[in-house]
């Protein structure tokens, strides 16, 4: 029986011919990667522009931010959650010390399902890297940052970004992403929101209403 990865391949054999293209996979290879690439891949701003670029974005996209030192992170978390008025939340396994204030429920998943979720006040996690020109956080299935379930589901997001997986465009984060590219992988670009076609805005509909952000600066930034 033919794997997945070759039935798929021979489907987009069958049309890439039927359109007049290779029917190679080798040759379509060949033809993808000789595609001239003259857009920006790499960062053009200083760093500290780019974590401001960071910043406005994600406030754009109506998302609330603050930026704080690496010994200011657990009261930044700690009164954002005091402001939001949620008390119990998901954390994913793996959460760095340190990020976490007392005087709240933290539970860590434990592979709940979505009635369950749902009844978390909000989630904490970490980020594996941030983009700035496009203000996303980008999330995976890994250590502090769990299950895509788990941050989709709760209304409320809470997400802490370290300055260093900061990045300034989508190229480099997706060279960042490379090494974890089989890892479930959410792009977060402010609280969830649709429009229908009379523009009429709705949040909420794919994933948490609110979304707030920490920055935690490099240790050794002025």
């Amino acid at each position: 029986m033919a794997s997945s990865a070759d039935a798929r391949a021979a489907v987009l054999g069958r049309i890439r011919k039927a359109i007049g293209g290779a029917s190679s996979a080798d040759v379509a290879r060949a033809e993808w990667e000789a595609i001239p690439r003259e857009f920006k891949r790499a960062a053009s701003h200083e760093r500290g522009e780019v974590l401001e670029l960071l910043v406005e974005r994600l406030i754009d996209y109506d998302a609330h931010v603050v930026v704080v030192r690496p010994e200011g992170v657990t009261d930044a978390v700690k009164s954002l959650l005091e402001a939001r008025g949620v008390r119990q939340l998901l954390v994913p396994v793996g959460m760095p010390d340190g990020v976490l204030p007392e005087g709240f429920a933290f539970v860590v998943d434990a592979g709940f399902g979505a009635s369950e979720l749902d009844a978390f006040d909000g989630v904490v996690t970490m980020a594996t890297v941030a983009i700035a020109e496009t203000g996303t956080v980008v999330l995976q299935n890994a250590a502090g940052q769990g299950r895509r379930a788990a941050t989709l589901v709760p209304d409320y997001h809470l997400c802490v970004v370290q300055a260093t997986n900061v990045v300034e465009t989508v190229p480099e984060a997706m060279v960042r992403l490379q090494a974890t590219a089989s890892l479930a992988t959410t792009f977060v670009s402010g609280p969830s929101a649709t429009a229908d076609i009379e523009m009429t805005r709705i949040k909420g509909v794919h994933g948490p209403r609110f979304l707030d952000v920490v920055v935690i600066e490099d240790a050794g930034s002025k």
